[in-house]
């Protein structure tokens, strides 16, 4: 038996009305609560320091290695004989002032600054910073050059 013969068949369709209303309160409220700041500016303020500059220049000791091995401590040449060799040089480069003149004490924890050459052996520049260790020197710094060679 068929009992539905006598309906007539609806087709059945989509309300969107409802959805549409949804998505607009949706939207209304995202605009509502969004905050809108600038993420391209920081705010900050800094820190100041009121110290002064360090009106002395510390003691400089500059070792410069070359390419084929040859060191040199405060631009005179010495001869490489070995760790404990190049540590008595730079003793004696702290006891002699930067006009050439023996001081009256050796000074007391210079700045050991290296000057490699790009194309030096890494052992070398070791061996300085082990003669500065055996010295008793614990500053050191590498000198660089700014900008690259053309």
């Amino acid at each position: 038996m068929d009992f539905r013969r006598g309906r007539k068949r609806e087709d059945p369709e989509i309300n969107l009305i409802p959805f549409i209303d949804v998505l607009l309160v949706v939207l209304i409220f995202l605009m509502v609560t969004t905050t809108y700041s600038k993420f391209t500016e920081l705010q900050i303020t800094l820190p100041t320091a009121d110290a002064e500059k360090a009106v002395e220049k510390p003691f400089e000791i500059n070792v410069t290695v070359d390419a084929k091995g040859n060191y040199t401590v405060n631009n005179v040449p010495v001869a490489f004989h070995g760790v404990a060799s190049l540590a008595d040089d730079l003793k004696r480069a702290a006891s002699i002032g930067p006009d050439g003149r023996p001081l009256a004490a050796p000074v007391k924890g210079p700045v050991i600054i290296v000057n490699a050459d790009q194309f030096a052996m890494h052992q070398m520049v070791i061996n300085v910073l082990e003669a500065a260790r055996m010295a008793g020197y614990d500053k050191l710094t590498f000198a660089a050059q700014t900008g690259g060679q053309k």
